[in-house]
């Protein structure tokens, strides 16, 4: 039988329909649901794409010159899941973007070393936390049926620290979505500061370019790096709330106010520290929102991208 469709899938043919009369029939096709079709076969074209878990079903059926006097009936279903797994979900970026992909429907694992974390709102009980280290994770408890998977891991320490949970931690979760067919990884970086080279050469920098490589070399057509800068909102720390905001976000209006005039000033060396603009992180996570549901984000996304990318999404 002649194929109709680029993949490989099964086709053949639901069972006729006994008349033109049976309207309700009819009038009830379209709600059909794939579990209510028969297993064996299927006469459109019934394709899974591999990287974004949808399917399409598109069936035909034939025109009012038949002899059983049925009109053309067209079935179209376009159904789409997603699951991100997200790494350091319990963290100051982490729990953000659990939130927004809880507020849009979205299926949540986090996997952190702390596990569920003490935050308020119900949108923690919609998040499946997983205590574990990466290092030492049981991939088969969390990766399983993901789309995405996003990296907040990163953090400050001695030279080896550093590159341990900046670039060591991050590569091991690369190469665990990518053997476990994940379509798409998401990684939180740190934007290109123009600092003298003995200060970008730190654990911190290199481990985080280091990640960034293997994102992009393993997955270089859906592979994301979001650069943000000094990143604000209500951090807790250590039970207590530390309201980074109070900084950033005056920070951020005033440098939006005077850009034009700051702009000459961006080629200083270390001008970057005081000029890079300050991010939200609600905007860091609806960034990360924008590029799970958009096939055509990939790459890296700088602090402008970061602000452009989170004002498409409305929650």
């Amino acid at each position: 039988m002649a194929s109709t469709a680029s993949c490989n899938c099964a086709v053949a043919a639901i069972p006729a329909i006994p008349s033109s009369s049976s309207l309700p029939y009819l009038r009830g096709i379209s709600k059909l649901r794939l579990s209510s079709l028969p297993s064996h076969k299927f006469p459109a074209r019934l394709c899974r794409n591999s990287s974004r878990n949808r399917f399409h079903v598109k069936s035909s059926y034939a025109g009012t010159n038949v002899r059983d006097g049925l009109e053309s009936i067209d079935v179209v279903a376009d159904i789409k899941t997603e699951k991100v797994v997200v790494l350091g979900g319990s963290g100051f970026v982490g729990s953000a973007i659990c939130k927004a992909a809880v507020a849009k429907g979205i299926d949540v694992v986090s996997l952190s070393r702390s596990g569920r974390p003490t935050l308020p709102g119900s949108w923690v009980d919609q998040v499946t936390w997983v205590p574990g280290d990466v290092f030492y994770a049981n991939w088969d408890e969390v990766l399983p049926g993901a789309t995405t998977v996003i990296s907040t891991l990163g953090g400050f320490g001695n030279e080896e620290q550093m590159q341990r949970i900046n670039g060591e931690a991050n590569i091991v979760a690369v190469n665990a979505a990518k053997d476990y067919g994940v379509p798409k990884f998401i990684l939180i970086s740190v934007h290109e500061y123009n600092l003298p080279s003995f200060l970008l050469s730190s654990g911190y920098f290199t481990g985080k370019r280091k990640a960034e490589s293997e994102v992009l070399s393993k997955y270089p057509s859906s592979g994301v790096v979001l650069r943000p800068g000094f990143i604000y909102g209500k951090r807790r720390v250590d039970g207590l709330e530390v309201p980074l905001d109070l900084v950033g976000e005056p920070w951020e209006k005033a440098l939006g106010a005077v850009s034009n005039l700051i702009r000459p000033l961006s080629s200083l060396p270390g001008s970057d520290l005081v000029l890079a603009s300050p991010v939200s992180v609600n905007d860091v996570a609806l960034a990360v929102i924008n590029a799970i549901g958009d096939d055509d984000v990939f790459g890296v996304l700088t602090i402008e991208q970061i602000k452009e990318a989170a004002a498409k999404v409305k929650i």
